[in-house]
């Protein structure tokens, strides 16, 4: 219904009205009211929806680009040796031998399947200890190029010509890719990745003494657990005055005895990086069937928790040694792991980490496992013998003694205020037992009858 006014236009309302009737109608008919019978198109309008409408190229001068296109992976091949290398990239070797990052050539790649590169990494392994070697030799067991940089030219030229370490982990053979070397500039030459193992006392030392040699923008994988005693800094702060900031690190960490990897036992670890590709490159390269890698970007949590469980393990090593008990353990070792993790929190790490393989699966294998050597000194320090005659009697190095006072300092640092010792009662009682003035049974009996253990656990 529509009413005309005397000036000729149509009231409001009735347009209202059609709209209305239109919307209760079905959407496809609709589209179909508003469309031409297929009678009235014009045949013009077929032929613009069929063709493509817009600029042409003629084809004189496509046939003219036909040579030109065709004679051009030649003038590459030729200009090819000429070509600067390419540094955009820290992992990236020079463009000649780089081809197409989609799709690269095989023989670039040792194992299609496990090494998604786009070129073949070679590794050097700073440090010739337990878990130095461990790593060689899993790198080795995947034909990956690798030196280990050793002091000893004795065990070198045994790892050389009889493909095993005389002194640790005897029983592992080494593959050919393994070989060991005492010249730093030989072992960096063209070197893609460097895995740092040696003990945090003697970090800063070495890396001063081979930065020069350290190819720029080259990676650092670090495995090496504890707190510089002197400045009381981590490793992630020791690589990076060292080394430099321009440069990409990682941190291995988790339950992974050295002898336990070597004999192919399922393991599992957590590398940890600013840097996300970075740590999904060193996980496609290092796991394997046994040897599981997770990748976490929590570097203070990861190092947090590789340092104080060295020190909760002798703890639970001089539980032990005094005969207090499985259950004397067990409070300590969960009160130790409820002081680390506040610890973590307050230097700015995740809660979460504490919880995963780099914190209570480390923490656990190193309190109760028959091969850490943090609980092997705590159980022969809990017997009687003194930290001078353990540690000259030792030939592996035990973390967790020199990180146990720096652990303290740090604390005192980092937290403030008054009694601080409440809040970390079990971290303070080693400091005290490792620096002589307390005894072990003193210091342990001495957490365990107050309420810090209670309320640590439960508040």
């Amino acid at each position: 219904m529509e009413l005309d006014r005397a000036d000729g236009h149509t009231d409001s309302f009735s347009f209202s009205w059609q709209r209305r009737d239109q919307r209760q109608q079905p959407r496809r008919l609709r589209r179909a009211l508003g469309r031409p019978h297929p009678s009235e198109q014009k045949p013009e309008a077929h032929a613009a929806s069929a063709l493509h409408v817009g600029p042409r190229i003629p084809q004189a001068l496509l046939l003219a680009l036909v040579p030109f296109v065709a004679t051009l992976p030649l003038v590459c091949e030729a200009f090819r040796p000429h070509m600067r290398p390419v540094q955009h990239h820290p992992m990236r070797p020079s463009l000649s031998l780089r081809r197409s990052p989609l799709c690269p050539p095989p023989q670039m790649i040792l194992n299609a399947q496990e090494f998604p590169l786009c070129y073949p990494p070679r590794f050097t392994v700073l440090g010739g200890g337990n878990f130095g070697l461990a790593l060689a030799w899993l790198l080795g067991q995947k034909k990956i190029p690798t030196t280990i940089l050793l002091r000893s030219q004795e065990y070198a030229e045994c790892i050389n010509t009889e493909r095993r370490h005389p002194k640790y982990l005897s029983d592992a053979r080494f593959p050919e890719s393994v070989r060991a070397t005492t010249d730093a500039a030989d072992a960096l030459k063209d070197v893609t990745h460097i895995v740092h193992a040696v003990p945090v006392q003697f970090s800063r030392a070495t890396l001063n003494n081979i930065s020069h040699l350290i190819p720029p923008n080259v990676p650092v994988l670090s495995v090496s657990k504890g707190i510089e005693a002197n400045t009381l800094s981590l490793m992630s702060d020791i690589l990076e005055e060292t080394l430099g900031k321009n440069r990409s690190y990682a941190f291995l960490s988790g339950p992974s005895f050295a002898r336990e990897i070597v004999r192919g036992l399922a393991t599992g670890v957590v590398v940890a990086s600013t840097d996300k590709r970075l740590a999904r490159e060193l996980q496609n390269i290092l796991r394997g069937e046994m040897f599981q890698v997770f990748t976490s970007n929590d570097v203070i949590g990861v190092e947090i928790g590789g340092a104080v469980k060295n020190v909760l393990a002798i703890a639970a090593g001089m539980c032990e040694g005094l005969d207090l008990g499985t259950n004397a353990i067990s409070g300590i070792v969960t009160s130790g792991a409820m002081e680390m993790r506040r610890f973590g929190r307050k230097m700015g790490a995740k809660a979460s980490t504490f919880s995963g393989l780099s914190g209570a699966g480390d923490l656990f294998g190193t309190c109760f496992g028959p091969l850490s050597r943090n609980r092997a000194f705590g159980v022969r320090l809990g017997r009687g013998e003194k930290v001078e005659d353990i540690l000259a009697s030792s030939s592996e190095v035990a973390e967790g003694v020199a990180t146990a006072t720096a652990l303290v300092e740090l604390i005192k640092a980092k937290e403030g205020g008054y009694r601080i010792d409440l809040k970390y009662p079990i971290m303070f009682a080693i400091a005290e037992i490792i620096s002589g003035h307390l005894t072990p049974r003193e210091g342990l009996e001495e957490v365990m009858k107050g309420n810090s253990l209670v309320d640590m656990v439960y508040t």
